[in-house]
C-alpha cells in the first residue's frame, strides 16, 4: 500500500517516564476492518477483516488477526482464514468474530454463499487463537437471506451460547455445546421505537424522523447482569449506538449513541468492547491511513470507562490511541512483525518463519513503544535478515527518528529473499530505562533492500 507520510513519537524521558501511547489506525501495513476483540490468556487478540488496496467495493478474501500485551503494540499473526478454505462460499470475507470454548477457538463470519446465492454465516474452528482454521461443518450454519452478515457470539454464565446478527433486521440463535450447531429456530428481534430508536425496517413510515435506527454490525455482551448489544445505526453514514435487557433474547431499551458522526473517513463503522488488565477498551474502524476511505478501512482504539450506572459515555476517535499497560521486554526473541507503528513496510507469510517484514525501502522505519532496558541497556543488537540484492542498513535510535543512535546492523545480500541470517553488531550507545525505539532503514534509493523475520538485543 500506499507509504505513510506521518508518524507521531511518544516522548519518554528514562527515569521520569509518562506511559507511551499507540497510534491509531493500530495497523498500517494494510488495511483492517471490523475488529473483533477477545482476551485469551494474557493477550488481546483482535481479529479482523481486510480490505484490498483500491476497491471499489466490500470485495473482501481473508480474515486477519492481531495481538498484544501492552496495547501499544501488536504482532501481526497474519491470515488464518480466507474465503477459499469454505468450499460452498465465493467472495465477501465480512466482519468476523471469535470466542474460545473448552479449548478450541470458533470464528464465526459472514461469506457469499454459493448455495443460496445470498449471504450465509459460516463457522470455523482451530486449536490455537491465532489459527489456522478450518470449515467446521462443510456448509453454511445459516444461510439463505442478503441479510445475514456481522456474526456476534456470546458465551452466558449458565453456558448458554447464543449468535446475533442482521442487517437491517436483527436475528439470534441459541448455539448448542458444540458451538457449530443450533437448537429452536432463528429468531428475529422485534425493533421498536423503545428498543432500538425507531420500528423494523418494514414499519418505518416515510418522512418520519425517528431517534435512531438500528443498520448492522451488532457486538453483543454481559457486564454485571445487564446485557448489551451494540450496532452500527442511522443509516450511512454510520453511527455507534446501543441497546440494553436484563435478558438475552430482549426485550431491549435503546440507550443512546457511543460514538457521534464523526469525521472518521469511512461511512461505515464497526465495533467491538472489551475489558483487558483492568480497562475497558473501544474498537472501531476509520478511513484514516493514507489512500484510505470507505473501501479501505483501519482499525483504531479507545480506551474509556463505563459510567457509575453501567451505561456507556461518549467516546470520540483520536488519533493518539491508548496509553500502554506494560512495557516490552527486548531482551528475547522478537518478532519483525511486532510494532507500535510504521512506515512504508509491509508483511508476508512464509510457511517456514511464519510472518515476516517485507517491502522494506530506504527511508522506512518501524516504531516499538514503551520498550524497558532496564538498568544496563543494551550491548548488542541483532537480527535475522534476509536479501536478494545488495542490502542496507538498519539504524536503531531511541525516542525520534533522529534520536540517539544505540547500533548500526549492516545487511548485506544474502542469496533470496528468504535466505535468512542471523546478524549481530554491538551497541554504541547506553540507554537504559523506557524508551521509544525506532529501526530505520536505509540503503539504495528505489529497489526493496531486505525482509527481516525477528530481532533482539543482548
Amino acid at each position: 500500500m500506499n507509504k505513510l507520510c506521518m508518524y507521531i513519537a511518544a516522548y519518554v524521558i528514562a527515569g521520569n517516564v509518562m506511559p507511551a501511547s499507540a497510534d491509531n489506525p493500530v495497523v498500517q501495513t494494510c488495511y483492517t476492518t471490523d475488529p473483533a476483540p477477545m482476551v485469551y490468556g494474557d493477550r488481546l487478540y483482535v481479529y479482523t477483516g481486510h480490505d484490498e488496496d483500491k476497491a471499489d467495493f466490500f470485495w473482501m478474501q481473508e480474515w486477519r488477526v492481531y495481538s498484544t500485551d501492552d496495547m501499544v503494540n501488536w504482532t501481526d499473526h497474519g491470515s488464518p482464514l480466507a474465503i477459499e478454505d469454505f468450499s460452498w462460499g465465493d467472495d465477501r470475507a465480512w466482519a468476523p468474530q471469535c470466542v474460545e470454548r473448552n479449548g478450541r477457538f470458533y470464528l464465526y463470519v459472514p461469506i457469499h454463499s454459493k448455495l443460496s446465492g445470498t449471504m450465509a454465516i459460516g463457522v470455523a474452528v482451530g486449536d490455537s487463537p491465532v489459527g489456522p482454521f478450518k470449515d467446521a461443518i462443510g456448509k453454511p450454519l445459516a444461510d439463505g437471506s442478503w441479510d445475514y452478515i456481522d456474526p456476534t457470539v456470546f458465551i452466558d454464565d449458565d453456558g448458554q451460547a447464543y449468535l446475533y446478527w442482521g442487517n437491517p433486521e436483527i436475528y439470534y440463535v441459541k448455539l448448542n455445546d458444540d458451538m457449530i450447531s443450533y437448537s429452536g429456530e432463528i429468531m428475529k428481534v422485534e425493533q421498536t421505537v423503545e428498543g432500538f430508536g425507531a420500528p423494523g425496517p418494514k414499519l418505518r413510515k416515510e418522512g418520519e424522523k425517528y431517534k435512531d435506527n438500528y443498520t448492522e454490525g451488532p457486538w453483543f455482551y454481559k457486564r454485571n447482569g445487564k446485557y448489551y448489544l451494540l450496532y452500527a445505526a442511522g443509516g450511512v453514514p454510520e453511527h455507534i449506538a446501543y441497546s440494553m435487557s436484563d435478558s438475552p433474547e430482549g426485550p431491549w431499551e435503546y440507550m443512546g449513541e457511543i460514538m457521534p458522526l464523526t469525521d472518521t473517513g469511512s461511512f461505515t463503522n464497526h465495533c467491538g468492547v472489551v475489558d483487558y488488565k483492568g480497562k475497558s477498551y473501544f474498537f472501531y474502524h476509520t478511513g484514516k491511513l493514507p489512500g484510505g476511505g470507505g473501501f479501505a478501512r483501519s482499525v483504531a482504539v479507545e480506551q474509556f470507562e463505563y459510567n457509575p450506572d453501567g451505561t456507556f459515555p461518549v467516546i470520540m476517535p483520536t488519533g493518539k490511541g491508548v496509553p500502554a499497560v506494560d512495557a516490552l521486554n527486548p531482551y528475547g526473541r522478537i518478532e519483525a512483525e511486532t510494532m507500535a507503528w510504521s512506515q512504508g513496510v509491509s508483511t508476508e507469510p512464509n510457511a517456514f518463519t511464519g510472518v515476516y517484514v517485507s517491502d522494506v525501502h530506504d527511508g522506512d522505519y518501524i516504531r516499538l513503544a514503551n520498550v524497558n532496558f532496564m538498568s544496563g541497556g543494551p550491548k548488542t543488537f541483532g537480527a535475522s535478515v534476509a536479501s536478494a540484492l545488495r542490502g542496507g542498513t538498519i539504524e536503531v535510535r531511541i525516542d525520534s527518528l533522529d534520536g540517539p543512535l544505540v547500533a548500526t546492523l549492516e545487511v548485506p545480500g544474502t542469496g533470496g529473499w528468504e535466505n535468512w541470517k542471523y546478524l549481530e553488531t554491538p551497541a554504541v550507545a547506553e540507554v537504559p530505562g523506557l524508551h521509544d525505539v525506532y529501526f530505520l532503514f536505509k540503503g539504495r534509493k528505489g529497489p526493496k533492500l531486505f525482509n527481516i523475520d525477528y530481532w533482539h538485543f543482548k
